[in-house]
C-alpha cells in the first residue's frame, strides 16, 4: 500500500504543479519554462519517492516495467489505479484553484492535451508514441527492477523536460496517460473526445520501449541481471 499511495502522491503532485505552471503562467514562462517544471518536478519526486515505489507516476512507465518483467500484472494495476486518482485530484484542485482563486487559465484547456491545431491525429499518435517510448526507454535503462536510484533520478528529469519542449507546440505533450485524463475529463467537449489518443499512443509508445530494453540487454549479455 505504501507503494501505490506514493504513486498516487507523486501523480497528484505532477498534474498540479507541472501542469499547473502552464495553466498558471505560461504567459509568462513559456514553453520552455513549462518543460523545465515538469523535469524538475519530476526530478525532485524520483528522489523522494523513487526508492518507495519507483517514481512511475504514469501508466505507460508501468506498462514498460511489466512488458519488462519487472512487475506483476496485480502489482502494476495497483499502479495504474493509483496514478489515475492521483491524475484526477490534482487536476481538480488546479480547476479549483483557478476558481476560487480567481486565476485566469491561461491554456484555456486546463492544460489538456489535444491534436488538429498544428498536428493531425496521425502525426499526435507518432509523436505521442515516439516521446513516450523515449521516456519509458530511460527509466528502464537506469532502473533497478522497479526501484529508481537516486543517483539515475536526473536522466528522468532531463528526458521527461527533452520530451515537453518536443511536444509542447503539437499536442501539450502527454506521454502519460494519467496526466492526461483528469483535465480531459473536467473540460470535456473536444478534449475529452480527444482522450483516446493520449491514452493508446503512450501505451503503445511504453511497451516499444520495453520489447527495445529487453533487446539491447541481450545484446549486451545482461540477460536476468539486466537493471
Amino acid at each position: 500500500m505504501k507503494r501505490y499511495a506514493a504513486e498516487f502522491a507523486g501523480t497528484f503532485i505532477l498534474v498540479y504543479l507541472a501542469v499547473g505552471s502552464a495553466v498558471f503562467g505560461i504567459d509568462k514562462i513559456g514553453a520552455v519554462g513549462v518543460a523545465l517544471a515538469f523535469g524538475l518536478v519530476l526530478l525532485a519526486l524520483a528522489s523522494g519517492i523513487g526508492p518507495i515505489s519507483g517514481c512511475h507516476l504514469n501508466p505507460a512507465v508501468t506498462l514498460g516495467m511489466l512488458v519488462a518483467g519487472r512487475m506483476s500484472p496485480g502489482e502494476a494495476g495497483g499502479y495504474v489505479v493509483a496514478q489515475v486518482l492521483g491524475g484526477i485530484s490534482g487536476a481538480s484542485v488546479l480547476k479549483l484553484t483557478l476558481s476560487v482563486g480567481e486565476i485566469t487559465d491561461q491554456t484555456k484547456a486546463l492544460g489538456s492535451n489535444g491534436f488538429g491545431v498544428t498536428v493531425n491525429s496521425t502525426g499526435a499518435f507518432l509523436v505521442e508514441a515516439l516521446l513516450t517510448m523515449t521516456l519509458v526507454l530511460t527509466y528502464l535503462m537506469v532502473t533497478e527492477r522497479v526501484a529508481l536510484r537516486e543517483a539515475a533520478a536526473p536522466a528522468v528529469g532531463l528526458a521527461l523536460a527533452a520530451i515537453h519542449l518536443v511536444g509542447i507546440p503539437l499536442t501539450g505533450t502527454s506521454a502519460n496517460p494519467a496526466r492526461s485524463v483528469g483535465p480531459a475529463l473536467l473540460m470535456g467537449g473536444e478534449r475529452l473526445e480527444q482522450l483516446w489518443l493520449f491514452l493508446s499512443a503512450p501505451l503503445v509508445g511504453g511497451a516499444a520501449a520495453a520489447f527495445l530494453a529487453t533487446a539491447v540487454h541481450r545484446i549486451h549479455g545482461l540477460g536476468e541481471n539486466a537493471p
